[in-house]
């Protein structure tokens, strides 16, 4: 099969003939259908987070099952899916306690390393993510996907995979934002514009984007968002407080990943609020906050992917979909060959696209 390789952060990534293993007890073998292209694959390029390489990158997206292994009952050949990184075992204490996508069992979410699922040139290939979406094949296990109706159109579906999934799970589950409520967002790439819709699900009556390209806060608009700020002329904590009669928002979401919009997102909190950084923020990278702040109760917090619980939560937001709630049609921006995927990464450093979807050519 054809895979995109990645060798070393700052070098493009090759298109390889890779060689995958048969699947094993509760693995199952997927043929691409969709792979978004997200930041975060570019976090790891651009060498801001290690990972053991050469490997296969890619955590977004949908595909049909192939072939199953052994005790594999959840899926069987021909059904569609979506992936996702948040690969649990149902068992641990962190799946018990309704936090599956933060799983430590590391049986079944292997550790970076730890696969060897992958072969190249008859060396073993690193997997990325318990995935690897950049290639034509996937070998996964099957609590790594959720099943869902062959008429959802598979370029919509792997939007669920990560970005809407994070953008929305962090309105939901991590922030519980109330209705009725303010809402700022810095950010509008995939995942703000998610969070952005995710507000509006959630019933807030007004709803702030923040970024620095127009065309963007254009998007939040069919998003949602009932205010924008273009961070580029103007200081974003100040036009927020301003908006807000000086007091500030209970609810901010940081979807960039850089150290000074995550400081913006605590700054711009009235007492009480909380800020959700949902942006991966460099390695090794410190947040300065002053410690007066936090005496009138306001908070900071991660979320890892929204917090989802995937398999309950992906059917839920396809179904928004079907209503028109959750607007997957807005975030596609176009459609590229894998044999295209470094220029598609080139776009999506430039800030210019939302979500571009490599097709596999899967009907």
């Amino acid at each position: 099969m054809k895979a995109a390789v990645f060798h070393a952060p700052h070098q493009p990534l090759t298109i390889e003939n890779v060689d995958h293993a048969k699947p094993k007890r509760r693995e199952i073998l997927l043929r691409t259908a969709f792979a978004g292209l997200c930041h975060s694959d570019l976090h790891f390029m651009e060498g801001l987070y290690p990972f053991p390489t050469p490997c296969v990158l890619g955590h977004e997206g949908s595909a049909v099952v192939e072939a199953v292994g052994e005790d594999v009952t959840y899926v069987k050949p021909g059904d569609h899916v979506i992936t996702c990184l948040s690969v649990f075992c149902g068992e641990c204490p962190q799946c018990l306690t309704g936090h599956s996508n933060l799983c430590e069992n590391t049986e079944v979410k292997l550790l970076p390393g730890a696969a060897r699922r992958l072969t190249w040139k008859g060396e073993v290939l690193n997997q990325a993510f318990n995935l690897s979406v950049f290639a034509e094949r996937m070998l996964v296990h099957e609590h790594a996907v959720v099943k869902i109706g062959r008429e959802i159109p598979l370029d919509r579906a792997a939007l669920v995979g990560c970005g809407v999934m994070t953008g929305v799970g962090a309105v939901f589950h991590a922030a519980k934002v109330e209705p009725g409520s303010t809402v700022a967002v810095v950010g509008c790439g995939g995942i703000g514009l998610s969070a952005v819709n995710g507000a509006a699900l959630a019933g807030a009556t007004r709803i702030i984007a923040i970024d620095t390209n127009s065309d963007k806060l254009e998007k939040a608009k069919e998003m949602g968002a009932t205010d924008t700020i273009n961070a580029s002329n103007v200081d974003a904590v100040e036009a927020v407080k301003e908006m807000t009669g000086g007091v500030g928002v209970p609810y901010s979401f940081e979807a960039i990943g850089l150290k000074r919009t995550a400081e913006q997102c605590f700054a711009m909190l009235r007492p009480g609020g909380v800020a959700t950084i949902i942006g991966m923020i460099p390695f090794g990278t410190k947040i300065e906050l002053h410690g007066a702040d936090f005496l009138r109760d306001r908070k900071i917090q991660g979320t890892s992917m929204g917090g989802n619980r995937f398999r309950v939560d992906m059917p839920r937001l396809l179904e928004m979909w079907r209503q028109g709630r959750l607007k997957l049609d807005t975030l596609i921006s176009g459609r590229i060959k894998l044999e295209e995927i470094n220029e598609g990464f080139a776009n999506l450093k430039s800030g210019a696209p939302v979500r571009q979807l490599i097709d596999f050519g899967v009907a």
